[in-house]
């Protein structure tokens, strides 16, 4: 297993290829592990409705959070992206998905609070909180 040094030694190598010319493309990163209870919490949906809206079967969410199984790599990749950016994802689904996310079909707001950990000079961590507003117009 190769320590933390020799990964982003591999990793600066792999940018010094690609600038050169000497390799095209690059590798996506996909988390090992997601915290899919964390990610439905904070946007403060059942597992009912968090799986109606990204797409996901019920019991995949509760075998998720319950440790009976881990996502795969790509449910792992939507829901990483789900927890960075919410709107994006209900967006492009389609606009049933986020008429769904928000109970509504008429003109809505989206409100989106997501906390963020900061490091502070001092070195203590201290969670400063975002929030986005989003207005959409749906119709069906």
């Amino acid at each position: 297993m190769k320590t933390q040094f020799e990964q982003m030694m591999d990793g600066l190598n792999d940018v010094e290829a690609f600038l050169a010319g000497d390799q095209e493309g690059f590798k996506a990163h996909v988390p090992q592990e997601v915290d899919v209870k964390a990610i439905r919490n904070r946007l403060g949906m059942t597992q009912a409705r968090f799986s109606d809206t990204f797409g996901f079967s019920l019991d995949a969410i509760k075998h998720w959070e319950g440790g009976r199984r881990t996502p795969e790599a790509p449910a792992r990749t939507l829901l990483t992206v789900i927890d960075k950016n919410p709107a994006a994802v209900l967006t492009a689904l389609n606009s049933a998905a986020f008429a769904t996310a928000v109970g509504s079909s008429k003109a809505t707001t989206l409100r989106v609070r997501v906390d963020r950990k900061r490091q502070v000079s001092s070195g203590v961590t201290k969670r400063k909180a975002y929030s986005a507003e989003r207005v959409r117009r749906i119709s069906k």
